[in-house]
Order: structure tokens, then sequence, then C-alpha cells
């Protein structure tokens, strides 16, 4: 979700539909900044008087933000030298290959004894 200014109601907002879309999860991982800790706060006193009957449990570190930059590097290395993207969509559907092949690569798909190639080949079927 796209927003001008990183506060808590755009970081709640931002849950609530990733809670929507994948179901809630065991913990979340959050770096220092007060917007996400504020948004996930919100997000479970909705979930306890919902009465889904499950908090989300929120871990925090200063430094997960360099955890996370160290996988994203490999996107960045690809998409820096391009001019930009014009849509969102065509955005989205570059860097969703782009880490779909970068797990391939990795190993963290189920096929683990079929070929990179034939992953994605498939995947892309």
């Amino acid at each position: 979700m796209l927003s001008e200014r990183r506060d808590a109601s755009a970081a709640r907002r931002f849950f609530k539909r990733t809670v929507g879309i994948n179901g809630i999860p065991d913990r979340i991982a959050i770096d220092k900044s007060g917007a996400n800790l504020a948004g996930l706060q919100c997000l479970n006193v909705i979930l306890k008087f919902t009465g889904v009957g499950r908090l989300i449990g929120i871990v925090q570190s200063i430094y997960l933000n360099n955890i996370v930059e160290q996988d994203h590097r490999f996107i960045k290395r690809i998409t820096r030298p391009m001019l930009g993207f014009k849509a969102f969509h065509s955005a989205a559907a570059t860097i969703a290959g782009i880490e779909v092949a970068h797990m391939i690569r990795k190993g963290q798909l189920a096929q683990t004894d079929t070929l990179a190639f034939k992953q994605f080949a498939a995947l892309a079927a």
C-alpha cells in the first residue's frame, strides 16, 4: 500500500488488508518504527474484540531492516538500471517474477529435485 505519510492509520490499514488477504499470522517481525507497532497494536485490539481468539505476536528488532534489505538486494540490483515502472501493476508483476526466480534459486520451493528452469516454466504456465 502506498502512502504519502508513514503513520499509524496507514500501518493499521496495511496490516488489516494483509491479514484479510493472507490470514492471521502467529507473529510479525518489525523494526523499531512506532507506526508499525501502533498499527499492529490496533489490529490486535480489533482481533480481541471480534473474538477471533488469537492475537498476533509482535517481534521488534532494531537491526531487522538490515536483514530485510539483504534479501531484497537482489531485486534492487536488477531493477536499479531500469528507467522505472510506468504502472503499479507492471511493477508488481515484474518484482513478483524476480522474487519467484530468486526463491527457486535459493531452494525455498517444494520441488527441489527438479531444475530451476523447469520449476519457473511450470509456474509460468
